[in-house]
C-alpha cells in the first residue's frame, strides 16, 4: 500500500497543493525522481527517505506548522523535502528525541510535523525554532551539507 504522498522541495510560493503520487514527483533542486518499491513497508520507506535527504519534514497535508518550518528553513537558504503522511502512517515515524531537561518534548501522540536533519529527529516546530535561536541550527545544516558556510 503506497500512500506516502506529496513530496516537494519547492520554493515559496508553494507548488500546487494537490496530492501527487510520490513516485512521480521530482525534487526541485536535483531533478531526481523519488521512487520506492511497492513491497517496501511504510517504516522502511520512511527510514530510507530520512537517510537519503539531509533535511526532511514529515507532516499532515493541512498542517500550518509545516509551512512555518519550511519558511524558516527557506529563509536560511535550505529547501527541505516535505512528505505528507496519512494518519495511519504517522505511527511509522521513528520516535521523537527525549525531552530536554525542563522542557516538554514533542508529543508521541502527535509527532508531526517532524523535521529530520542529517538523519536525526530534531522534533517539531518548537524544537526547530529553539535550535535556531540557540545558534545551533545553521552549524548543524552546514555539517550535514544542506547549507554552505
Amino acid at each position: 500500500m503506497q500512500s506516502l504522498r506529496s513530496c516537494s522541495t519547492d520554493i515559496p510560493p508553494p507548488l500546487s497543493s494537490s496530492s501527487i503520487p510520490m513516485m512521480t514527483t521530482t525534487t526541485a533542486l536535483t531533478g531526481t525522481a523519488l521512487s520506492f518499491d511497492e513491497e517496501e513497508s511504510t517504516e522502511a520507506r520512511i527510514r530510507r527517505l530520512i537517510s537519503e535527504h539531509p533535511v526532511i519534514i514529515f507532516s499532515r497535508s493541512s498542517c500550518c506548522m509545516c509551512h512555518v518550518m519550511k519558511k524558516l528553513l527557506v529563509t536560511i537558504g535550505v529547501h527541505p523535502t516535505v512528505i505528507q503522511l496519512d494518519d495511519h502512517e504517522i505511527a511509522s515515524l521513528p520516535p521523537p528525541p527525549p525531552p530536554a531537561t525542563g522542557h516538554g518534548g514533542i508529543s508521541s501522540r502527535n509527532p508531526v510535523p517532524a523535521v529530520f536533519i542529517g538523519g536525526s529527529c530534531v522534533g517539531g516546530l518548537e524544537s526547530l525554532v529553539a535550535l535556531h535561536l540557540s545558534g545551533h541550527l545553521i552549524p548543524k545544516l552546514v555539517e550535514v551539507g544542506a547549507l554552505w558556510g
